[in-house]
């Protein structure tokens, strides 16, 4: 497949661009872009293929993509800057601020265990629909009514879709604000993201289709398999925890929708381009444009300290969790050992490496069937860190 590819690498990145290009010939990339930020200086920003997976339209400067569990990675922020602002006790149990939460044996879940995905409730005895979930009442009342799947703090498993009425609720009930109005003024505004978490009316067409497609080669990337059960076996039995977890909102929404995509959920439907991701990342840690960076030293520290590792009870391998962040590991491999950030199930990818000055950002509306470790992203990484 021959690709225009869009944009510019500075000097000594070529080896991204050309793994960038390899992604259309060999991977089955239909549209895509990526970014990488070093030492607070753009020096990767490509973007090729079409806006939309089913469409001819060109991808364009401004394309923005639905990033799935990336948006993770930014939602995380909003509690981490109150914690370092003195607005949120991150040892506080839940219910200090949520009282409604520490019914069904919750009491003791602390703040640390939502962002840790230590709190037990992955999913929901009974799943809401997509209008449901993304009203603002019924996600909250239904994580806070669930009795937990283990007690809160003693294991970890992937709150795939329940994270977002966790630190959504959370962070109203400590400011009054919705996560996506304050992640937008306090974030996204301050820094020139074009990240949202409820995409505004105006800025929904520059928005692509997007949609799965099938990885021409494998095995390169992806989750690792159990040697007892496979991932694809955990997804298929309508019992297991996996499948109840990536099932709390039944029937899946699409994520096409105008309504989804206006929803506030950033468990799963931040819309984002590239270069917002990297630059997010670039922030955490240090200045991008001379602004200034979003976390202290110390609330850095917290993002990639290890809060949880080993088997997790969602996705069937062993992950790495600091407070609300993946961590660097075989599951999801980043940049390199203090790498730190958050993929999206079926290709995106956000991260930040303090150690080498590096950010990086990728987005795709072609989602193939990887929830951690997306060979077109990893491919990108592969290529990234022989620029370090």
């Amino acid at each position: 497949m021959v690709v225009d590819v869009q944009g510019a690498v500075a000097p000594g990145y070529e080896p991204v661009k050309d793994a960038f290009v390899r992604n259309f010939a060999q991977r089955g990339e239909r549209g895509a872009a990526v970014a990488v930020y070093r030492h607070g200086r753009k020096v990767v920003d490509l973007w090729a293929g079409t806006k939309d997976v089913d469409g001819t339209a060109p991808w364009a400067l401004d394309t923005a993509q639905i990033v799935r569990s990336a948006t993770k990675g930014v939602a995380a922020a909003v509690p981490l800057l109150l914690h370092q602002r003195g607005r949120l006790d991150l040892d506080a149990p839940v219910s200090t601020y949520w009282p409604e939460f520490k019914a069904a044996g919750k009491e003791r879940t602390l703040v640390r265990h939502l962002l840790s995905h230590r709190a037990g409730v992955p999913a929901l005895d009974h799943p809401l629909t997509p209008a449901e979930a993304g009203d603002g009442e019924s996600g909250p009342a239904a994580v806070a009514a669930q009795p937990p799947f283990w007690e809160p703090g003693t294991a970890h498993g992937y709150h795939a879709q329940t994270y977002s009425w966790l630190l959504g609720e959370l962070v109203r009930r400590v400011t009054g604000r919705t996560i996506g109005r304050w992640a937008a003024e306090e974030v996204a505004g301050p820094l020139g993201l074009d990240f949202w978490m409820g995409v505004p009316d105006a800025e929904a067409h520059r928005v692509g289709r997007v949609g799965p497609v099938e990885a021409p080669e494998a095995g390169d990337g992806g989750l690792r398999l159990r040697p007892k059960r496979s991932v694809a076996e955990a997804y298929q039995d309508p019992h297991s925890l996996t499948r109840r977890a990536f099932g709390a909102i039944d029937p899946l929404p699409d994520e096409n929708d105008p309504a989804y995509r206006a929803a506030e959920l950033p468990a799963s439907a931040g819309i984002s381009t590239a270069r917002a991701l990297a630059r997010f990342y670039a922030a955490t840690f240090g200045e991008v444009d001379g602004g200034e960076r979003l976390f202290a030293p110390a609330t850095l520290t917290l993002a990639r300290t290890e809060e949880s590792a080993g088997p997790d009870r969602v996705l069937v391998v062993n992950t790495r969790f600091g407070l609300g962040y993946m961590l660097h590991g075989p599951a999801s491999p980043l940049l390199g050992p203090g790498s730190f950030g958050h993929p999206g199930r079926g290709g995106s990818l956000g991260f930040a490496d303090p150690e080498s000055g590096t950010a990086f950002g990728y987005v795709t509306n072609g989602l193939q069937k990887g929830v951690t470790a997306d060979p077109r992203a990893q491919a990108l990484v592969r290529a990234l860190r022989s620029t370090v």
